[in-house]
C-alpha cells in the first residue's frame, strides 16, 4: 500500500515536503547522539573554511564534505530506525545492515580528513 501523501503535486507537495524534512532533521538531532556531534563539527569546520586561506574551489570541496558526512549519517540513522522498528531481535542481516551503515559513515569522516588534508597542504 503506498504513501496517501504520493498523489500531492505542485506547491502543496513542495510544502509537505519541506515539512518532512524539517521533521527528520529535528527527530535526528534530537535522537541521534552522532548527528548532533557531526552538526556540532559541521558548525566548526564551515565557518572555519571561510577564515582557511584556500581557493574558492577548495572551500566549496570542504564544506561539500561536512555536509556529505552529514547526509550519510542522517541515512544511516534512517536504516537503524527501520531495522529497530522491524525487531530489536539479534539477527545477522540486522548487525549487517547497521554495520554497513556505520561503515559509511566511518568512508565519509575518512574522506573529509583526507579532502580537508589535502587542501589545507595544497
Amino acid at each position: 500500500m503506498e504513501s496517501p501523501h504520493k498523489g500531492k503535486t505542485g506547491m502543496r507537495r513542495l510544502i509537505n515536503a519541506f515539512s518532512y524534512s524539517r521533521s527528520g532533521l529535528r527527530e535526528a538531532f534530537r535522537n541521534e547522539d552522532a548527528f548532533r556531534q557531526e552538526v556540532l563539527l559541521a558548525a566548526v569546520l564551515i565557518p572555519m573554511t571561510f577564515v582557511i586561506e584556500s581557493e574558492m574551489f577548495g572551500r566549496a570541496l570542504m564544506i561539500s564534505c561536512v555536509l556529505l558526512l552529514l547526509v550519510i549519517e542522517l541515512i544511516n540513522s534512517a536504516i537503524e530506525a527501520t531495522v529497530d522498528r522491524i525487531s530489536l531481535d539479534d539477527h545477522r542481516l540486522a548487525k549487517r545492515a547497521k554495520d554497513i551503515g556505520s561503515a559509511a559513515v566511518l568512508v565519509g569522516i575518512v574522506n573529509l580528513g583526507v579532502v580537508w588534508t589535502l587542501v589545507l597542504l595544497n
